[in-house]
């Protein structure tokens, strides 16, 4: 069996309002309810999801056609950028880069990478602590937190070689019984699912 790692598709950015409450875009609902339709999608028996609203709203579309209830994790947020705000999507990729390029430091403020992965790591083993390995889970997230949480399961230093595809919506699998990476990013509605 495998569990899934899903990552938001495209939000609503507005500088107005704090990142961790930004929603789901119209491209972004209707990328994750066309991914919702697809077969593997209604296989899942637990989907957690980080307590982003983003997150929450793509969780929520997956439910709907699995029929489970979405568990929040609060520890599964994004990498905490709150000390530098809203950054322009230019200004932002150059500090993604520094995050990712010197895990150990914190980019003006922000949370390090080494913290956001022992966090994300932490919070997925905990999870699967006591859960059923035949029981299909899917968490939902983030990309940075995602690429960190992916490393760690490859055995891969922090880097930004390993991060999702641009604008979200991806999705990556891992063993439930050796925890290895099974299928690389993809993006959620070109997904064709794996054999469990």
């Amino acid at each position: 069996m495998f569990a899934v790692y899903i990552t938001h598709p495209q939000v609503n950015i507005d500088p107005n309002v704090p990142v961790p409450q930004w929603g789901l875009s119209p491209l972004g609902a209707e990328r994750a309810r066309k991914a919702a339709a697809l077969p593997w999608a209604r296989n899942f028996g637990r989907i957690i999801s980080s307590a982003e609203v983003k997150a929450i709203e793509t969780a929520e579309i997956f439910a709907r056609v699995s029929g489970c209830t979405v568990e929040i994790v609060d520890a599964m947020h994004e990498n905490d950028r709150s000390a530098t705000g809203f950054l322009a999507p230019p200004e932002f990729e150059a500090a993604a880069d520094q995050f990712f390029a010197h895990p150990t430091d914190s980019f003006r403020g922000w949370e390090t990478a080494t913290h956001a992965q022992a966090r994300i790591v932490a919070a997925v083993t905990a999870t699967l602590l006591g859960h059923d390995p035949s029981n299909p889970i899917a968490f939902v997230g983030h990309g940075g937190v995602g690429t960190l949480l992916k490393c760690h399961l490859e055995g891969l230093p922090i880097c930004r070689s390993a991060d999702q595809p641009a604008g979200g919506g991806n999705v990556f699998c891992f063993s439930l019984a050796d925890l290895t990476v099974a299928c690389d990013w993809t993006a959620i509605e070109d997904w064709p699912g794996v054999e469990q």
